[in-house]
């Protein structure tokens, strides 16, 4: 079954880079210890057999009276005399006839081990063979074998040192190698925290702080800058939202929120039952908004209802909020209101609010007169009803004023 690669752990940056970096020291140090034990038992066997060759010319010329007498016991005796020193492992003196004068052989050549015997056959693939002189003339020669267990030991001892010497070497290349990537990974998770906050969390605040590598402080200072501008750009972003919910949201002319806004603000108290228990809805519209448009202009028209919204806004305080529907009507929600009665005072209190005349640019003065009809919220059970039995007692109001006003 093939796995999604999204759902896989993911290594960090720190521990991949120790992996990389201890796989790289294991495998430098491999090459380098295989190179070293290659070239170590190719100097070691060009050595040994120097020194064997050496010791068979040296006893070549301590054997030189025996051959001339053909004494086999006294050449034996020279062999075994040498040989207890370690020398050599075996040694055998032959004429000029093939005939064996004197044949020696140590202890450990039987006591040759499985490894001793491969080393001793690669460093001496035969035996070292020495012709024995006399006054020019060649009387016989000597078959020197090497010692395997001198030969063993000191190949396993060079193995040894030479392999102690690499993993030291090693332990102190890795500590130097993860001191050094120590300041990459700090400056790493450093840049990384610094990117992961603020596309997490939009903190475009953060910034990445000074690192002691030179391109990692670059890189730093470069990010810093982007973040920078992206600040900015998130800055004035988030004014120019504002901005659109501004005016999205509220009356360009009066500045009092729109209808748009004040159809959420119904919904959302007439669904929070704790709200709809004490809130009410005023709905007013001019009465004689078109006679100050025709008899002044539109201008005048305009400073009207900006007053009008003024004296509404003053009125509504903290406590109630005022909107503009569109042209001359407007709307209050009315919070702590538990009865008719309240609601009623309310109204009174607006209307006073409202008489007042508002002076003109051109130094008239008018009144605003407005029809008010009212809701209780608790008396209904959706937005529409509220606002149709608000909306029922305005125009019941407006009839009311035009009879009794003419």
């Amino acid at each position: 079954m093939i796995k999604d690669i999204n759902s896989m752990p993911r290594p960090t940056f720190k521990r991949t880079l120790r992996r990389i970096s201890m796989i790289s020291v294991v495998i430098t140090m491999i090459i380098v210890w295989l190179l070293l034990s290659v070239s170590s038992m190719l100097t070691l066997k060009q050595y040994a057999q120097n020194n064997l060759r050496l010791l068979s010319v040296s006893i070549s010329h301590t054997l030189e009276a025996a051959m001339v007498f053909r004494d086999g016991p006294a050449a034996y005796d020279t062999l075994a005399a040498l040989g207890a020193q370690g020398q050599f492992a075996s040694a055998q003196v032959v004429d000029n006839m093939g005939e064996i004068i004197a044949d020696w052989s140590g202890t450990a050549e039987n006591d040759r081990d499985v490894m001793g015997g491969l080393v001793s056959k690669w460093v001496f693939p035969t035996p070292v063979v020495q012709q024995i002189y006399h006054n020019g003339s060649v009387l016989g020669e000597i078959r020197l074998t090497a010692m395997d267990n001198i030969i063993t030991h000191f190949v396993w001892t060079s193995l040894g040192v030479l392999t102690a010497c690499l993993i030291l070497a090693s332990c102190i290349s890795l500590s130097i190698t993860r001191y050094l990537h120590k300041g990459m990974v700090n400056a790493l998770n450093n840049i990384t925290e610094v990117a992961h906050d603020v596309q997490t969390n939009r903190n475009f605040s953060r910034r990445v702080s000074a690192e002691r590598i030179e391109e990692f402080h670059r890189f730093g200072q470069d990010f810093n800058t982007l973040l920078d501008e992206m600040e900015t750009w998130q800055t004035q972003l988030q004014r120019k939202n504002a901005s659109l919910l501004i005016s999205a949201t509220h009356d360009p002319l009066t500045g009092l929120a729109n209808r748009t806004a004040f159809r959420q603000a119904v919904e959302t108290m007439m669904n929070d039952r704790s709200r709809k228990i004490d809130a009410a809805l005023l709905f007013m519209d001019g009465d004689n908004f078109k006679q100050i448009n025709d008899t002044w202009g539109h201008a005048a028209g305009d400073r009207v209802l900006i007053e009008a919204a003024q004296r509404l806004r003053n009125f509504s305080g903290e406590t109630h909020c005022a909107y503009r529907l569109g042209g001359d009507e407007f709307a209050i929600l009315l919070t702590g209101v538990h009865s008719t009665d309240e609601l009623l005072m309310c109204i009174t209190d607006l209307r006073q609010a409202l008489l007042p005349p508002i002076l003109l640019n051109n130094g008239e003065t008018t009144v605003l007169s407005m029809s008010i009809g009212y809701a209780l919220a608790k008396c209904t059970a959706t937005p529409e009803a509220l606002m149709e039995i608000a909306d029922q007692n305005m125009y019941h109001d407006k009839s009311k004023r035009r009879l009794a006003f003419g």
